[in-house]
């Protein structure tokens, strides 16, 4: 039976396919909208070939929704990168427009010539973990935004006695401290009982998910709890979007990845490197989190950026140097995790997760190292290993 690929432009209401066989031979393609009936229209659609391969761009993105939905009906399913597709569209012959039969076809053509694509693999827990992930970090903005306009009121309501770091208990103390008599006065204070109201809401929800975070963590055996600055949040986005570890072949890919590693910027004799603003930010973000804290604690985290600081090198610059030494131990703390998953459980890949897939690749960004992923001079190994 041919073995068959059918690649896949997802959208939020269509997804256009294109079928090629192992040559890159048009075999079909058609547009669907994302309905149940176009859904099942689709699928029904593909059944003309048994032997199938369902290569979906942005798995991670636009098109996990439909990713999803496939892996449950048992479709075996590839992720493309977004920027491995633009790629073949570069060099595709042709006019070059970007439609979304190109796009399908961008799709296909990668998922033909490349072997080392991420086959994804059902894991409800993992999905639950980053929904959670995601939850929690819109309830962390919208408890920014409360706290805004509760300042501004209680600015108005008390001149002179506004907090910069205000909790609850010291705007309730505020507001029951005063007693407008105006019209105005007294609409301003309701208004800000009401956004005091709504932070306690806020915060309770937040306290709640960060405990349901924990516990998921904790029931994947993950251990990246035990290193410095590292808590429930940080351990849960890195767990949800890093996913199978295995698809990184080593630490200075993992770092590329991260954006903690540094840019090659020599010219002639001058030796430097500059900041890298590439890779995945919010991983970026979770790994300059965890950095602050070692650096605001007793950690060897700290000496080490008072030994860069002493070194000569600017706090911005020491701070880059630190989240490039955590990004090590993080990775190197996800293979020992790995490791120690598959030999409790049988059943159990080398992404340290059931399931797991032992063909992977990266999702954000293709695995092709250059000079910008080679790490910072003389990385010791035992750097930022929690103490026994």
């Amino acid at each position: 039976m041919e073995h068959v690929i059918i690649g896949v432009d997802p959208h939020k209401l269509s997804a256009t396919v294109e079928v090629v066989d192992g040559h890159e031979q048009l075999l079909g393609s058609g547009r669907f909208t994302t309905d149940r009936a176009g859904y099942a229209a689709m699928r029904s659609y593909a059944k003309k070939w048994p032997e199938r391969v369902w290569a979906v761009e942005g798995s991670n993105g636009a098109g996990r929704p439909l990713a999803q939905r496939l892996l449950e009906d048992g479709e075996h399913v590839v992720d493309v990168p977004t920027k491995l597709a633009a790629r073949v569209r570069l060099f595709d012959t042709g006019h070059n427009r970007k439609t979304d039969a190109h796009d399908a076809h961008a799709v296909a053509a990668v998922a033909v010539r490349t072997k080392t694509l991420r086959v994804l693999q059902l894991d409800g827990e993992l999905e639950a973990l980053r929904m959670l992930t995601d939850r929690r970090e819109a309830l962390t903005r919208r408890r920014v935004q409360t706290v805004d306009r509760l300042q501004a009121l209680l600015a108005e309501l008390l001149p002179g006695q506004a907090k910069r770091d205000i909790t609850t208990g010291q705007a309730k103390a505020m507001l029951a401290s005063v007693r407008p008599r105006d019209i105005a006065g007294k609409t301003r204070r309701r208004i800000a009982a009401e956004e005091l109201a709504e932070l306690v809401a806020v915060e309770a929800k937040i306290k709640k998910s960060t405990a349901e975070l924990k516990a998921i963590v904790l029931a994947r055996g993950s251990r990246l709890m035990d290193l410095h600055g590292v808590g429930p949040v940080v351990a849960a986005r890195v767990l949800a979007d890093v996913g199978d570890v295995s698809r990184f072949a080593d630490r200075n890919r993992f770092a590329s990845w991260t954006g903690t590693a540094p840019l090659d910027a020599s010219s002639g004799e001058q030796n430097r490197h500059r900041l890298s603003r590439a890779g995945n930010r919010r991983m970026n973000h979770m790994i300059h989190i965890a950095a602050i804290s070692q650096i605001r604690l007793d950690t060897d985290g700290r000496a080490y950026y008072q030994r860069k600081r002493a070194e000569g090198k600017k706090p911005l610059e020491a701070i880059r140097c630190l989240k490039r030494r955590i990004s090590d131990a993080i990775y190197r703390q996800l293979l020992d995790d790995a490791r120690r998953a598959a030999i409790d459980d049988v059943g159990t890949g080398p992404g340290g997760h059931c399931r797991a897939s032992q063909e992977s690749s990266a999702v954000d960004l293709p695995l092709h190292i250059d000079t910008s992923d080679q790490p910072l001079p003389g990385p010791a190994e035992k750097t930022l290993r929690p103490t026994d």
